[in-house]
């Protein structure tokens, strides 16, 4: 819906900086004094499609809502919301996917089903890792790499989490998004350890981390 007002936008010469917030305080004034470029009739297309936006923030607000009481209610959800960078909603969609985690026998067994260890190839006696399978579940595997990029936003709280020697020293070596398919492959190993084992997440600090 903000791609489409934007495109319009665009194609009337008006742009807008990005960001959802800078559309959403801008475009009042857009719809009221751009009659230079936007037609009565473009404005009316915008207004509507601004209402839909609108309307759709509401619906996403109260289905969210639902999720957070939903996960705070349920005892593997508030486990698995220990974890740094998980909250109701991938908790919620991981419990709902698999339960308590006895389908897998390891966190690498339930890593891999998300689409998240590196594809092996052999040569010889060598073994070479390559990209991420991406197969398994899309949708909680895009959670998880959400999560891990949030958490690399942040890297002040990278000791707190007891991801900062390790965080630093990857950083050093590996690109940014294999960085956050690195993470997101240690959370989810993480995440199925307390659903599994039905503890919550405690932080090992290390002297040299903290």
């Amino acid at each position: 819906m903000i791609n489409q007002i934007r495109g319009f936008l665009l194609e009337r010469g008006i742009v807008v900086r990005q960001g959802l917030r800078f559309l959403r305080q801008q475009l009042p004034d857009i719809l009221a004094k751009r009659a230079d470029v936007l037609s009565p009739r473009m404005v009316r297309i915008v207004a509507e499609l601004a209402g839909d936006w609108r309307r759709l923030d509401e619906r996403i607000e109260t289905v969210t809502d639902e999720i957070e009481a939903l996960a705070k209610s349920d005892d593997s959800c508030r486990r698995v919301m220990t974890v740094p960078g998980i909250g109701p909603i991938i908790s919620s969609a991981m419990v709902a996917a698999i339960g308590n985690g006895a389908a897998f026998a390891r966190g690498r067994d339930f890593s891999a089903w998300l689409g998240l260890v590196p594809k092996q190839m052999s040569t010889g006696d060598r073994t070479i890792l390559g990209r991420i399978s991406k197969r398994g579940n899309g949708y909680l595997r895009t959670l998880f790499m959400q999560a891990a990029r949030v958490i690399l936003l942040r890297s002040a709280n990278w000791p707190k989490h007891g991801f900062g020697l390790w965080l630093v020293r990857a950083a050093q070596r590996l690109h940014p998004n294999v960085l956050a398919a690195a993470l997101a492959n240690k959370l989810a190993r993480i995440a199925w350890t307390v659903l599994a084992q039905e503890r919550s997440y405690e932080a090992r600090v290390t002297k040299a981390a903290a």
